[in-house]
């Protein structure tokens, strides 16, 4: 009996040892979710991402960018949202990204941003005031 459950625990042991936690850098490139299709890039150390698209970022015409109306910035409420800079100081910690900061055109306010790659091609974020527990979580997929 002992011998069986030394080889449980070496058997689940080593099959721990394959799971490879992905680089940093992975998170690089386009992405695209149900709403939104966003530009990961590095910064420095940290990563941030542009807004390529939403499905409410041109008005009726369907040609003309929205403007950033909501910003508390008044400087800043004339500029079109299509390419904003929108996440940003997203820092790889312990295989996953934590300490970014979502600016969300749909209201004006900056959320908390944390996120995961789940696979090389698959990306998890959660938006948040506060506690994650109260966010929105989005999963997106690598466009290539």
């Amino acid at each position: 009996m002992k011998k069986n459950a030394f080889a449980v625990i070496l058997l689940l042991l080593s099959i721990g040892s394959f799971a490879q936690t992905l680089p940093a850098d992975k998170i690089v490139g386009v992405w695209q979710c149900e709403d939104y299709k966003i530009e990961v890039f590095k910064s420095g150390n940290t990563y941030s991402a542009k807004l390529l698209w939403s499905k409410d970022m041109f008005e009726t015409d369907g040609k003309t960018p929205k403007k950033d109306s909501k910003n508390p910035d008044v400087k800043l409420k004339t500029r079109p949202v299509q390419g904003l800079t929108h996440i940003t100081g997203l820092v790889y910690e312990d295989g996953g990204y934590v300490d970014g900061k979502l600016y969300s055109v749909q209201d004006g306010n900056t959320y908390s941003l944390k996120g995961r790659l789940k696979a090389a091609d698959e990306l998890e974020t959660r938006g948040y005031k506060g506690v994650p527990m109260l966010g929105k979580t989005f999963r997106w997929k690598r466009i290539k």
